[in-house]
């Protein structure tokens, strides 16, 4: 998990802060990334509730919810790798690109 919290700010470090919610847009690598992060929050759903009638690690919740914080974070910093900016996130379903 240590690896994990580095990695998110060593990335982080690079990239600037988030001021509001950005849609999950970008490179194909970005894209692939913001796919596998959708994948790892639902194995988290699933496993919470499982815990619900198992017994289940809280080291594990803990660590699918830090690894989809992660992927979202390098697909933030593949986009600004590659020079894509982020989209941000407007409601009223009208998004400026």
């Amino acid at each position: 998990m240590i690896w994990l919290e580095h990695e998110i700010d060593r990335l982080e470090g690079e990239l600037s802060p988030l001021t509001q919610f950005v849609l999950p847009a970008g490179t194909p690598l970005a894209s692939a990334l913001h796919v596998a992060r959708t994948v790892c929050r639902r194995a988290e759903r699933r496993v919470v509730a499982l815990a619900q009638e198992e017994v289940v690690s809280p080291e594990l919740v803990r660590y699918l919810n830090r690894l989809a914080d992660l992927l979202f974070v390098m697909a933030r910093w593949s986009n600004h790798r590659a020079g894509v900016k982020d989209v941000p996130w407007q409601s009223g379903g009208r998004q400026d690109r």
